[in-house]
C-alpha cells in the first residue's frame, strides 16, 4: 500500500515567523516601495545621455565606458522592475508555482547584459592604451562629479531591496560599480588635469571592467543554479536525510529532491519508508516530518510519499531513482 500526501499550499502549517527565514526575507522585499525602481530608471537614463555628451565632447574612454555602463545598468533596473512586477502575480492553473522565478529569469539577463558591457570596456581600455587620445579633463571632472551623485542617489534607493532579492541585487551592484567608477573617473582626471597622465583613463577603465566581470563570476551561478533546481548550495543533504530517519517511525528516506522555487522558498519531493504497523501513525508522522524540514531547513513546501518495510510491491527500485547528491 502507498500513501501520497502533497501539501495544497506552500505555507499552509508554518506561517509562523519563528520558523521561516524566508518569510522574514519576503516580507522585507515586499515591504519596500516599486516606485524606488522606477526612480532608479529615469536617474540612470538622464545620466546616461549626459555622460555619453560629455564623453564625447572630453574624449575620456572611461567617461564614455562608464555611460555604456550606466546605460546597461537603466536597461537592467527596467529589467528588474518588470520581472519584479510579474513574480507578485498569483498561481493559476498554468503556472501552479506562480511566477516567482521572473525576477531569476530578470537576474540572469541583467548579470549577461553585464558581464558583455565588462568584456567591452576590457576592448576599449586595452585600445585606448595602444591609440592614447587628447582629453579634456575638467569636463571629464565634472561629469564625473554628477554623476556620483546619481549614483550615490540610486544606490540609496535600491539597498533595502537588495537584501532579498538576487534580481534586484544585481541591479544594485551595478550601480555601486558605478559609483566606484565615477570616483575612479574623478581621481583620473585630476591626474590629467595637474599631471597630463592620459595612461590613467584607460587604466581605469581596465580596473572598472575588472571588478564588473568579479561581480558577474559570483552571482551568475547563483542564478544559473536557482533555474537549473539545484540543491541549496547551505543545504546538507545527507544530514537532512539522517535529521528525518532520527524520527520516530522512519525507517528510511529516498528518492530525495531539494530545490529552490525562488531565493526565498525552498521546495522538496522524497519517499519516506516507515516500518510495520505505522499506518494509524501516518498523519502524526507526517506533521513530524514536516515540523522538522520547516523547522531545521527552511523548507515549506514538501511533497511525501509513503512506503512501508513489509510491502515490497509498493517500494520504488532505488536502482532507478536520480537524487540531488
Amino acid at each position: 500500500m502507498t500513501t501520497a500526501e502533497t501539501d495544497k499550499t506552500e505555507h499552509s502549517n508554518h506561517e509562523h515567523s519563528g520558523h521561516s527565514h524566508g518569510a522574514s526575507r519576503s516580507g522585507e522585499l515586499e515591504g519596500v516601495s516599486d516606485a524606488r525602481l522606477l526612480w532608479a530608471v529615469i536617474l540612470n537614463q538622464l545620466l546616461t545621455v549626459g555622460q555619453v555628451v560629455a564623453g564625447i565632447f572630453s574624449g575620456s574612454v572611461a567617461l564614455l565606458s562608464d555611460a555604456a555602463h550606466n546605460f546597461n545598468d537603466a536597461n537592467a533596473l527596467l529589467i528588474a522592475y518588470i520581472a519584479r512586477g510579474i513574480s507578485k502575480k498569483d498561481a493559476n492553473e498554468r503556472y501552479t508555482f506562480g511566477y516567482r522565478r521572473a525576477e531569476m529569469i530578470g537576474a540572469l539577463i541583467n548579470l549577461t547584459l553585464l558581464a558583455v558591457i565588462g568584456l567591452y570596456l576590457v576592448y576599449e581600455g586595452i585600445m585606448r592604451f595602444i591609440e592614447p587620445k587628447e582629453i579634456i579633463g575638467w569636463v571629464m571632472a565634472a561629469t564625473a562629479v554628477l554623476a556620483l551623485v546619481i549614483d550615490v542617489g540610486t544606490a540609496l534607493l535600491l539597498w533595502a531591496m537588495s537584501r532579498g532579492s538576487l534580481n534586484v541585487r544585481a541591479a544594485f551592484i551595478h550601480n555601486i560599480v558605478d559609483a566606484l567608477g565615477s570616483v575612479a573617473v574623478l581621481v583620473g582626471a585630476g591626474a590629467i588635469i595637474w599631471f597630463d597622465w592620459k595612461w590613467v583613463d584607460p587604466a581605469i577603465t581596465l580596473v572598472i571592467a575588472g571588478y564588473v566581470l568579479w561581480q558577474v563570476f559570483k552571482m551568475l551561478p547563483q542564478a544559473t543554479r536557482v533555474l537549473m533546481e539545484g540543491t541549496p548550495p547551505n543545504l546538507d543533504l545527507d544530514e537532512l536525510i539522517s535529521r528525518v530517519e532520527q524520527l520516530d517511525g522512519v525507517e528510511g528516506m529516498h528518492h530525495l529532491h531539494v530545490w529552490e522555487l525562488d531565493e526565498r522558498h525552498r521546495a522538496l519531493e522524497a519517499h519516506v519508508v516507515l516500518g510495520d504497523g505505522n499506518v494509524v501513525e501516518l498523519e502524526s508522522i507526517k506533521r513530524a516530518i514536516k515540523n522538522c524540514l520547516a523547522d531545521e531547513f527552511d523548507i515549506l513546501h514538501s511533497t511525501l510519499e509513503f512506503e512501508f518495510t513489509g510491502d515490497e510491491h509498493n517500494q520504488c527500485d532505488d536502482s532507478q531513482v536520480i537524487t540531488d547528491h
